[in-house]
């Protein structure tokens, strides 16, 4: 048996499939973690969830900004989808959309294995959070997607503010939990995220950090592996494990072996990208 992490799918079923093969993944044996956002830019979003939900039973995938925001458009009416990108009106406008949907919706936010001593999250963690504290912020806002209210939970998530403080209530600290978990690249030492700041380390204005480096952080039990900061590329340090790199921008698609005493990551070439590519974000 293999447990497996990999980074940010985003639509690019090809380079899963490819990635799946080299590792030799077994689903009768093997386990996936997926770090999120497992849709869009990559222009094969459709493929790529039904395969993912097609393993729901030898993997778990915690939701990314871009799985959140599919499932919040999910919820509007159909001219209103009519308006997003192709990729995931593929999705939206599918037969099985319903399912695949209903499926996303009861992803966590955070995966923790004790006793293999990982845990999972798609961007990161506040600062002054341990990584219990991480789970039971994650509960509040999970409970709330898998529960009946959940549309008012994804019509009101959107927004920078406000900054992460224990004493927020409602719609605002859903937010702002939402916001640490699968927005957080940069912030203050007082866990204030800087959402613009998107580059390389030594990019940032300065008192920034990125979230795994910030002064005064809370001591953490567990490796922790993550995606979304594609512009990080693969990096290890501090106990973290970043591994977006950046296939949906025609970088690589990364597996890193969680269960493996010697560190073991395999990559394959992501998507082709048009000369002019995307702007990342």
């Amino acid at each position: 048996m293999s447990i497996w992490a990999i980074g940010d799918l985003q639509g690019c079923y090809g380079p899963t499939q490819r990635l799946l093969e080299r590792i030799r993944f077994d689903p009768a044996a093997d386990r996936l973690w997926f770090c999120g956002d497992l849709v869009n830019r990559g222009g094969e979003s459709l493929q790529t969830l039904r395969l993912v939900h097609s393993l729901r039973e030898h993997c778990v995938s915690v939701l990314g900004n871009h799985d959140l925001s599919l499932l919040a458009i999910g919820e509007r009416r159909p001219e209103e989808q009519r308006k997003v990108n192709p990729d995931l009106q593929g999705v939206l406008f599918a037969p099985d959309a319903r399912e695949l949907l209903d499926w996303l919706r009861t992803q966590p936010l955070v995966h923790a294995d004790r006793e293999l001593g990982w845990m999972m999250v798609h961007a990161g963690l506040a600062p002054k959070w341990t990584t219990r504290m991480a789970e039971k912020h994650a509960a509040e806002v999970e409970k709330k997607l898998r529960g009946d209210g959940y549309r008012k939970l994804l019509r009101n998530m959107y927004g920078d503010k406000p900054a992460w403080s224990p004493g927020l209530r409602d719609i605002e600290r859903d937010r702002a939990i939402i916001n640490v978990f699968t927005r957080l690249r940069y912030c203050t030492p007082r866990g204030r995220i800087a959402f613009d700041e998107k580059g390389v380390p030594g990019t940032q204005q300065p008192g920034l950090y990125p979230w795994y480096a910030v002064p005064g952080r809370a001591e953490r039990d567990l490796k922790i592996v993550c995606g979304h900061w594609s512009a990080l590329g693969l990096f290890i340090g501090h106990g973290v494990h970043a591994i977006d790199t950046g296939a949906v921008w025609g970088g690589k698609l990364t597996a890193l072996q969680l269960d493996s005493e010697e560190l073991r990551i395999v990559q394959v070439p992501g998507r082709d990208v048009p000369a002019q590519g995307y702007k990342r974000s």
